[in-house]
């Protein structure tokens, strides 16, 4: 494996570590519909578990409503189930042909909370993006023992190494600060 190679893969997975936040960051909700806040929820339906926006529309007509219109009505009872086991807080009213979820106002209690979530999330990115350049400098470091690079290439790419981190890291605090204004902000 080369060099270059390595830094190629260090770059691929701090990209998706920054995804990866970007994602759980999703599920935590602001006071505000999302559609993107059932993203997790899975439906049991015909003996397999489906992704909710996979058995019917969801939509967020209103800022605190979010709707589904599920394609077959007989599974309502399913997806009502799947949203009271995902403990999102949001409790589901049918009228036996979409199911509305009304979003509560967020307390300054709960607030804290979330932000506490999306400050152990990115956390959690951070580490991750730390132990892939543990990784990578490690691999580095077997390459320039196996004399497949010198000592010098091998400090040019620790320090772009270290660039990558360092650029991921202030990525994932962007996106937490965007995400702390997000829920703060009545």
């Amino acid at each position: 494996m080369s060099k270059d190679i390595l830094i190629k893969e260090c770059k691929e997975k701090m990209e998706k570590t920054v995804e990866a936040t970007k994602i759980r960051f999703t599920s935590i909700r602001a006071g505000r519909a999302n559609v993107s806040m059932l993203d997790e929820i899975k439906v049991s339906q015909y003996g397999s578990e489906m992704p909710l926006n996979q058995v019917g529309t969801v939509s967020a007509p209103e800022a605190r409503l979010l709707v589904i219109d599920p394609w077959d009505k007989s599974i309502i009872p399913s997806i009502e189930k799947s949203i009271m086991v995902a403990n999102l807080g949001l409790t589901p009213n049918n009228d036996g042909r979409v199911i509305r979820l009304l979003i509560p106002e967020l307390t300054a209690d709960r607030r804290k909370e979330y932000v506490k979530m999306a400050k152990k999330d990115a956390e959690e990115g951070k580490v991750a993006a730390r132990n892939i350049r543990k990784d990578i400098n490690n691999s580095l470091r077997r390459l320039e023992k196996s004399e497949e690079i010198t000592t010098d290439e091998l400090k040019d790419a620790e320090e772009e190494v270290q660039k990558i981190t360092d650029k991921v890291i202030k990525d994932i605090e962007k996106l937490l600060a965007l995400k702390e204004k997000e829920i703060t902000t009545v």
